[in-house]
């Protein structure tokens, strides 16, 4: 992966989940510059394994800092992501395209750029990156051009920074990408999938379920560039799979 700029490159805090979008939108902010400082937040979420992934993909990273922040965000559940509730399976791509589904965490990027944005500030830095796309997506609200642009403004408009002159950016690298295009944008930059972390719902023996929306939008993503996912999935029984 490119290593980002530490010593001479300008600052920007990117959101970093391990995932596979977070992470390629890190790779994104190194190549072009940046002295990425990356914010992981466990908000409540059930499988810590993603946390794990993060941590990983900073270190090959070779980031200027990683910073993880606690944020319980179970007592508001609302997200099969946070509480007890059935993460849906087998999906068809137009179901995926469709609703919103109950993996959706209430206000889950307002939350994460607010938390960046925070830290961006004591930096000095008005450079924020995150890993969201309107495309090949379950269909979340702040995943959307929108959202990034109403961020962007508040920002502007609620920091000190902001009032004394600075403009905030918030970078979304990837947001008219598919996950084919994501996966092979990522590749070029020299991006190990295999650092990364995406299931839903990991089985018991800890393996990527494969039958979740996110496996299923990054597998497709790998099918299509005719590329082998590097994780390892759960092998599917009859019925299952769609």
């Amino acid at each position: 992966m490119i290593k980002p700029n530490s010593d001479t490159g300008p600052p920007a805090v990117v959101l970093l989940s391990g995932g596979l979008d977070s992470t390629t939108t890190l790779a994104v902010a190194a190549q072009r510059g940046f002295s990425v400082h990356a914010l992981t937040v466990r908000y409540g979420q059930l499988h810590a394994v993603e946390l794990e992934a993060a941590r990983a993909v900073a270190q090959a990273a070779g980031v200027r800092r990683h910073l993880e922040l606690e944020l319980d965000l179970r007592a508001i559940g609302g997200s099969a992501l946070t509480g007890e509730v059935a993460v849906p399976k087998d999906r068809s791509d137009d179901e995926i395209g469709h609703g919103i589904p109950v993996t959706y965490v209430p206000a889950r990027n307002t939350i994460l750029l607010s938390l960046a944005l925070a830290w961006a500030e004591t930096l000095g830095c008005t450079d924020l990156f995150v890993g969201v796309s309107a495309v090949d997506y379950s269909g979340y609200p702040d995943c959307r051009p929108e959202f990034v642009r109403a961020f962007e403004q508040l920002a502007n408009e609620a920091t000190r920074l902001g009032a004394e002159g600075g403009r905030f950016t918030v970078h979304a690298p990837l947001m008219e990408l598919d996950k084919a295009q994501t996966v092979e944008l990522g590749l070029s930059l020299g991006v190990d999938y295999s650092l990364t972390w995406t299931c839903y719902d990991p089985s018991s023996s800890g393996l990527s379920c494969g039958r979740c929306d996110s496996c299923r939008l990054r597998l497709g993503g790998f099918a299509r560039l005719g590329r082998i996912d590097p994780l390892e999935y759960e092998p599917l029984t009859d019925g299952e799979g769609g």
